[in-house]
């Protein structure tokens, strides 16, 4: 995986507001310390499980540490649920969350 520079830089980021050491980061996340830095500093690679436990430990989105954009909470109860339905139900998925969005938000679409 090829590193956006940014992303190093927002671990480390979301590291530092949470108070953890790199080693603590790290021991949540079951990786080394070391590769760790190596992350941070944008001198190595990362598969999508340790960037997985990275997120999981930070409690960010992967998109988040990605991107910088979406949600900053990582919630496995909501993506694990999602992945259980079926590819062609997802966007009837979609639509229902959308809704309930614009419900609890209080930003109802008016129906004329």
């Amino acid at each position: 995986m090829k590193l956006d520079k940014s992303v190093g830089e927002r671990i480390m980021v979301l590291r530092s507001e949470r108070g953890y050491t790199r080693r603590t980061l790290a021991e949540f996340a079951g990786i080394s310390s070391k590769f760790l830095y190596e992350i941070e500093t944008n001198k190595k690679g990362f598969s999508a499980y340790t960037l997985q436990g990275i997120a999981r430990a930070l409690e960010v989105s992967l998109d988040y540490i990605m991107t910088g954009k979406g949600a900053r909470i990582y919630d496995d109860v909501i993506f694990d649920t999602i992945y259980k339905f079926k590819p062609d139900t997802l966007e009837a998925v979609e639509e229902l969350l959308q809704t309930v969005y614009k419900i609890t938000s209080g930003k109802q679409e008016t129906r004329q």
